[in-house]
């Protein structure tokens, strides 16, 4: 695993969001990355995923991104890339990058698999800071966490802040990513108008569902263009 830094900002908030249930936290990173207008200036690089490259409006899309939005001294670690099996690794690497950079906390966007019968998405949250508490998000009591946000909330000497967002089918769900950024908005005091993203929800979602779809149907034709020595 390759990370690669071109800048390196001074005690910044590091956001990250990977492919999981609902895509929540894959579509809440993108919509942060254009919204707050972050640029790139990193990238994860992984040797066991195939070398396979999104492309969107002509431009290749990095598999795991890493974006700076100076303004308000976010990093935004955005992936498209499945990273089953590697979560160890990855949680390593954003600990590593969050300690180069000195970084004040790590936030960790997921979806979570909701039974309920309402189709209102509830948020939950994880961590430490004493803001929680007077926000409008119920604290996670029980429940299994999977995924790079498992790891890194192992990692007992960082500083880490899980949101959750209930979504009610493993299909992209905009609208609870919606409520992730309502949350992240009010914690951070971005001002952020999470609107555009509910506006634009079937947009977004096959937006992204599409570049994960292509993802995965190239990782395919990768794997069985190799040759194999088992018979």
């Amino acid at each position: 695993m390759q990370v690669t830094l071109d800048k390196k900002p001074k005690n910044p908030t590091i956001i990250e969001g990977f492919p999981g249930f609902g895509l929540v936290g894959t579509i809440a990173t993108e919509f942060l990355v254009k919204h707050l207008e972050a640029k790139e200036i990193g990238r994860i690089r992984v040797q066991e995923l195939p070398p396979v490259v999104a492309v969107h409006s002509g431009e290749p899309i990095e598999p795991i991104g890493i974006f700076y939005s100076q303004k308000f001294n976010i990093v935004i670690i955005y992936a498209l890339s499945s990273v089953q099996g590697l979560e160890w690794q990855l949680a390593e690497a954003i600990v590593n990058v969050a300690k180069q950079m000195k970084a004040k906390e790590i936030i960790s966007l997921e979806g979570v698999g909701s039974q309920a019968a309402t189709k209102d998405s509830r948020t939950f949250y994880m961590g430490t800071n004493k803001k929680l508490k007077k926000m409008n998000v119920q604290p996670l009591k029980e429940g299994i966490i999977m995924g790079v946000t498992g790891a890194l909330l192992l990692r007992k000497k960082m500083n880490v802040t899980s949101f959750f967002a209930e979504t009610h089918s493993a299909l992209p769900d905009s609208r609870a990513a919606a409520e992730i950024i309502k949350i992240l908005d009010n914690y951070l005091n971005l001002k952020v108008d999470y609107k555009p993203l509910l506006a634009k929800a079937k947009e977004f979602e096959s937006k992204v569902q599409g570049l994960v779809e292509k993802a995965k149907v190239a990782t395919k034709t990768q794997q069985k263009r190799e040759p194999s020595y088992f018979g």
